[in-house]
C-alpha cells in the first residue's frame, strides 16, 4: 500500500445544487493556524450561508477561480465534487460524502486521472472516529427534518386536543429503521406528541426505542452480523414475507410514515408496497430517506413528491440539506477533524484512512471494489 497523500494546500469547492459548506471559516482557521496549510476555495463558498468570502480570506484562506483552486490544490473537499470541464492534474486528493459503494459508476473519471479518493461516508463506526462520523451527523438531522417537514403535508394534527368543540387524537407514526435518523425521528415526534411505533430487524434496537417512549415492533427469526459494523444485513426470503406482512398491518392506521432502512451498497429494502399505501387514510404521508438508493416505499421517487390516492409520498435521502446551517455547522467540524487527523497520520496501513480510501492514485482499495477485479 503506498503512502498516505502529505496535506499542503487544500482547495475549498461548492457542490452543485447542495447548500451546504463542508468547512465554514471557524475550521478553516484552524486549518491555517493549527495545522499550518494552505486553504484556497472558489467565490461564494458560503454565500448559501450568507457567509461573505471576506470570512475565509480572515481565517486565512484565498480566494481563486474554481479552476484555479483545482489546478493549485493537492487535495479538494467538497461534499460531493463534480467535475467541470477543467483539466485535472493527477494525483489529486479527493475528500467527499460520496456513497460510492452505491454510486460506484461516478469514479471513473477519477480513476482516468490518477487520483486519490476517500469518502467520509465510509468510515468505521468507532469511538475513534466518532468526531468525523458525517452519516450520523447528517442521519440526526434527517431525522429531525423528516418529522418537522411530514407536519408540513399532513392534514391533522401530532398532539391530542381537547376543546370545547371537541377531542382531536394525536397522530399516529410509524418509523421503519431505528438508526441515527430513525432514533431523531422518534425523539422529535414524542417531543410534538404523536404516538410512535417503531420497526427494526434489529432486535438489540428494542431497548432504544423503548427509551424514547416508543413501542417496538419485532419480527422473530432475524439473523445478526458481528461483521456490519451496527447496519442491518440482507435477510433471507421467508424473514422478509414476514416482516412485510407485520408492516403492512402497522401501516394501515398510521397516519405518517418515517422510513430510514438501508443497507450499504445495496438497493434499500421494500417495505412498503403498494397495497399498504392502498390501505392508508387520505391526507397521509410518506418521507422515505431511502429514496436514493431505490427506497423503501414501492412508490417513491427520488428527490419527488408523490400524490397516491390522497397518499403523499416523499422522496429524499437529502433532507439535512434543507437546514444548511446546522448541517454546515456539523460537517465543517468532521471535515475539520478527519483532516487534522489525516494530516497527523504517519502509518500507511492507517485502518481509518484505508476504510475510507475509494482509489489510491487511480487504482482502486477498497476491499468493496478489489474483491470485485478478482478472478472467481
Amino acid at each position: 500500500m503506498s503512502e498516505q497523500p502529505k496535506l499542503m494546500t487544500i482547495g475549498i469547492l461548492k457542490t452543485p445544487n447542495d447548500p451546504r459548506v463542508c468547512l465554514l471559516p471557524k475550521e478553516v482557521a484552524r486549518i491555517t493556524g493549527e495545522l499550518n496549510l494552505h486553504v484556497l476555495f472558489e467565490p461564494g463558498l458560503g454565500s448559501s450561508l450568507q457567509i461573505e468570502d471576506e470570512e475565509y480570506t480572515k481565517a486565512g484562506a484565498t480566494c481563486m477561480p474554481r479552476e484555479t483552486v483545482v489546478k493549485k490544490s493537492d487535495t479538494i473537499v467538497s461534499i460531493n465534487h463534480t467535475f467541470s470541464e477543467v483539466e485535472m492534474k493527477g494525483d489529486c486528493c479527493f475528500i467527499g460524502i460520496f456513497n460510492p459503494l452505491f454510486h460506484d459508476s461516478k469514479f471513473a473519471t477519477y480513476k482516468n486521472h490518477g487520483a486519490t479518493v476517500y469518502s467520509l461516508d465510509l468510515l468505521p463506526r468507532t469511538t475513534l472516529a466518532q468526531s468525523m462520523d458525517v452519516l450520523s451527523s447528517m442521519a440526526s438531522l434527517a431525522g429531525y427534518r423528516a418529522i418537522l417537514k411530514s407536519a408540513e403535508f399532513y392534514n391533522g394534527v401530532f398532539p391530542m386536543f381537547t376543546t370545547a368543540a371537541g377531542t382531536l387524537t394525536p397522530a399516529k407514526i410509524l418509523v421503519l429503521g431505528a438508526g441515527v435518523a430513525g432514533l431523531q425521528a422518534i425523539a422529535t415526534a414524542r417531543r410534538l406528541g404523536a404516538v410512535v411505533e417503531v420497526f427494526d430487524v434489529r432486535k438489540s434496537a428494542g431497548e432504544e426505542v423503548r427509551s424514547l417512549g416508543a413501542t417496538f415492533i419485532e419480527v422473530e427469526g432475524y439473523v445478526e452480523s458481528s461483521n456490519a459494523g451496527g447496519y442491518a444485513v440482507e435477510q433471507s426470503e421467508e424473514y422478509q414475507q414476514k416482516q412485510k406482512e407485520l408492516i403492512h398491518k402497522h401501516i394501515q392506521s398510521a397516519n405518517i410514515i418515517i422510513s430510514t432502512a438501508n443497507i450499504p451498497g445495496r438497493k434499500a429494502p421494500l417495505l412498503i408496497e403498494t397495497r399498504s399505501v392502498q390501505a392508508m387514510q387520505p391526507g397521509s404521508v410518506i418521507i422515505d430517506l431511502a429514496a436514493e438508493q431505490g427506497g423503501n416505499c414501492e412508490l417513491s421517487k427520488n428527490k419527488e413528491v408523490v400524490n397516491y390516492k390522497g397518499v403523499t409520498i416523499i422522496g429524499n435521502s437529502s433532507l439535512s440539506a434543507e437546514i444548511p446551517a446546522a448541517a454546515s455547522k456539523l460537517l465543517s467540524n468532521n471535515y475539520f477533524s478527519f483532516i487534522k487527523y489525516m494530516s497527523k497520520s504517519e502509518n500507511p496501513e492507517d485502518i481509518l484512512l484505508s476504510a475510507c480510501k475509494i482509489l489510491d492514485k487511480g487504482e482502486w482499495s477498497h476491499p468493496h471494489f478489489t474483491k470485485q477485479l478478482q478472478p472467481a
